[in-house]
C-alpha cells in the first residue's frame, strides 16, 4: 500500500517533497521528474525555487503529465505554458529539456505514441509528482480508465470540465478532450508522490488509499506501485479510517528512508 503522510500544511508538503527532489538530484543530476500542473503541486515548485541558488537543476529532464488537445500553446493556461510560467522559469530549468505532450490537432493520431517513446529514450521517470481530482483521476485518467493504459487522448468528463473552468473564461471554453500520460504510463515512474489539500479531495483520498483497487477510481491504482508516497493535509486525511496509524508510522519512520 501508499506510504501515507498527514502534514499541518500546502507549505509542510511542499517542503517535504523538494527536500526529496533535491536529495534525488544530488545523487542523480540527470534525474527525469514527473511534473503535475495545478493549484496541487504550485507548494513544491515554491520550495524547490527556495533552493534554486543551493542545487543545480540545469541537467534534469521533465515530462508533463498531460495537456489540453486543440488549445493554442502560446494559451496561458495550455500546460506548456504553465509548465513554463510555474515550473521552468521560477526553477531555472532548461526549456529544452522539459516536455509537454503534443496536443495540436494536426499530430494528435501519433502524438501519445511519440511521448512515451521520449519518456522511455530518457530512462523513465524517477519522480512523478500527482494530484487527485474530485473524480478520483489521476494526470486526465478519468473514471473506467485502464491501468494498462499508456498516454492517449481522452475526454474530460463534466465535472472535471467545471473544476478547471476557474482557470478559463467560462466552463465552455475549457477544452473537451486532453491527451493524458495512461495509468500505466503513471505506474512505470520509480516513485511516486501524489498530494492532496482540502475537505473537498478527503472522499478521493479515502478511496484511492483504502478504498477497493478499481478502475472507477483511477486513484487506487497508487496501492499496486511498489514505491508510492500519499502527502495530505488534516482536511484532506479526515476520511481516512487509518489515519492513526499513518501518523505513527511516520513519526517512527528511519530518517535514512526518505519519502
Amino acid at each position: 500500500m501508499a506510504e501515507v503522510i498527514i502534514v499541518e500544511s500546502k507549505d509542510a508538503a511542499g517542503a517535504l517533497v523538494a527536500e526529496e527532489i533535491a536529495a534525488l538530484v544530488a545523487a542523480k543530476p540527470t534525474a527525469v521528474l514527473g511534473l503535475a500542473t495545478g493549484s496541487t503541486p504550485l507548494p513544491v515548485y515554491r520550495a524547490l525555487a527556495e533552493r534554486r541558488d543551493s542545487m543545480d537543476l540545469s541537467k534534469i529532464t521533465g515530462f508533463a503529465l498531460d495537456e489540453y488537445v486543440g488549445l493554442p500553446v502560446e494559451h496561458p493556461e495550455s500546460y506548456r505554458s504553465v509548465i513554463n510560467r510555474e515550473v521552468v522559469e521560477p526553477l531555472g530549468l532548461d526549456p529544452d529539456r522539459i516536455h509537454v505532450p503534443n496536443g495540436s490537432l494536426e499530430t494528435i493520431e501519433h502524438a501519445g505514441a511519440d511521448y512515451e517513446a521520449a519518456i522511455e529514450a530518457a530512462g523513465g521517470i524517477d519522480l512523478q509528482i500527482l494530484g487527485i481530482g474530485t473524480t478520483g483521476h489521476i494526470g486526465f485518467n478519468e473514471p473506467g480508465s485502464s491501468f494498462a493504459s499508456r498516454t492517449r487522448v481522452k475526454t474530460l468528463t463534466e465535472q472535471t470540465r467545471r473544476d478547471n473552468a476557474r482557470f478559463f473564461d467560462s466552463e465552455d471554453d475549457v477544452p473537451m478532450h486532453c491527451i493524458t500520460q495512461g495509468l500505466g504510463t503513471i505506474h512505470r515512474a520509480r516513485h511516486l508522490v501524489l498530494l492532496a489539500f482540502g475537505e473537498g479531495k478527503a472522499p478521493a483520498i479515502a478511496g484511492a488509499v483504502e478504498g477497493p483497487v478499481t478502475a472507477s477510481l483511477p486513484g487506487s491504482a497508487l496501492q499496486l506501485h511498489e514505491r508510492a508516497t500519499v502527502i495530505v493535509d488534516e482536511a484532506a486525511a479526515s476520511q481516512l479510517k487509518n489515519a492513526d496509524y499513518y501518523r505513527h508510522s511516520y513519526a517512527n519512520k528511519p530518517t535514512w528512508q526518505g519519502l
